[in-house]
């Protein structure tokens, strides 16, 4: 036993490492060295060994109690495996299932009743809509293919007449227990029936309507209400329009993915709106009105005199109203934005030239105040 490596230090974790940092580094170490990812590496075999023994016995709470108090001693009469410990009386389904899921075949996640009752999947489609439409909320169309009962079977996929009888390979449990020569000896894995698919029964005489399916895809048209607020790539559910349940369970749901047309004008950022308006040079100088388009329409807004461009005004709740409450909205943030005119006429230039001629006073004291701040920028 002098050779054995310490199990913490095998996982590289500390002696008061909590099942979650086990779990992670195991995994980290099984992912390394698996030999499915190592073909032919003896080395990388035996380090995978080592990690699995480590983790069997640390993921145990007594034995890794038996461990902490007496060491690899602990197990020296365990039998075989490796370095004396028995993995043959272990389920390593259950070790990998727990860290990989399917990715060794089974698991505690598998361990239950096959025939029972299951939901059914979810299906999906999409719609297309337009900004306002996202914004207000609106109804829609949708045709789907829907699974419908099949009214000659009732939706049990047997010959009207008969029904299905109890499979005999797993005695109606829908489950079997899979046995493989593993590193460590005998692995059980529990899976899915081959037989029956999970079901616990198999129809012998199938229902002529639906081919045993149970059910009958048909062309239907649905109406989807699309909620105000909503954006784009978010889903609408609708309960009970997916694929049919199993063994009595209920109907999976359908999922519609909604895609939102771009607006010309607006641009969305969560629940605010974002848009730019011009406003002209007479209008940003002496101030005055203007027009600003929003989703519930035009307003008037006043611009203050001096004001510049791109200057940003807030417009409350005109924004979208969020999914849960409508009464709750975002808000419109607008960019005021100086047009510069172009093509002035002979008049319109000689005005300007006078306005400019009028406000040399103004420009050599906003001249004399600039050098005045960048001389004190300087002696500081």
């Amino acid at each position: 036993m002098a050779d054995k490596r310490d199990y913490y230090e095998v996982l590289g974790v500390s002696k008061t490492a909590s099942d979650d940092e086990l779990k992670k580094a195991y995994r980290k170490l099984a992912k390394q060295y698996h030999p499915d990812s190592n073909p032919g590496d003896k080395e990388a075999e035996a380090k995978f060994k080592e990690a699995s023994e480590a983790y069997a016995v640390l993921s145990d709470s007594d034995k890794r109690r038996q461990y902490d108090q007496f060491g690899h001693a602990a197990f020296e009469n365990g039998g075989g495996g490796a370095g004396g410990f028995d993995f043959s009386s272990m389920d390593m389904g259950d070790i990998f299932g727990d860290i990989f899921g399917d990715l060794f075949g089974g698991g505690r996640s598998q361990r239950r009743s096959y025939n029972g009752p299951m939901k059914g999947k979810n299906t999906r489609e999409n719609i297309r809509i337009t900004f306002d439409e996202a914004v207000k909320g609106t109804e829609k169309p949708l045709k789907i293919r829907f699974k419908e009962t099949c009214s000659c079977c009732n939706g049990s996929g047997a010959k009207p007449g008969t029904k299905p009888v109890t499979c005999t390979r797993c005695g109606g449990k829908g489950q079997v227990i899979m046995q493989s020569q593993s590193f460590f000896g005998m692995a059980r894995t529990v899976t899915a029936c081959p037989d029956c698919n999970g079901t616990g029964s198999v129809i012998k005489e199938k229902c002529s309507d639906c081919s045993g399916l149970g059910y009958v895809p048909k062309t239907k048209e649905i109406m989807v209400n699309v909620p105000a607020g909503i954006d784009n790539g978010q889903a609408v559910k609708i309960r009970g329009m997916g694929e049919p349940g199993v063994n009595g369970g209920e109907r999976g749901d359908l999922l519609v993915e909604i895609y939102v047309s771009r607006h010309p004008v607006f641009i969305r950022q969560d629940y605010d709106i974002y848009s730019t308006v011009p406003i002209s040079f007479v209008t940003a100088t002496l101030g005055g009105e203007v027009r600003i388009s929003t989703v519930d329409g035009d307003v008037m807004y006043d611009v203050k005199a001096g004001t510049q461009t791109d200057t940003k005004v807030r417009l409350r709740n005109k924004g979208v109203p969020t999914l849960r409450n409508k009464q709750v909205r975002g808000d419109h943030y607008v960019t005021l934005v100086v047009s510069v005119p172009t093509n002035l006429t002979k008049e319109q230039k000689e005005a300007l030239k006078a306005f400019d001629e009028a406000c040399k006073d103004e420009h050599k004291k906003d001249e004399e105040t600039t050098k005045k701040s960048s001389f004190f920028g300087k002696k500081k």
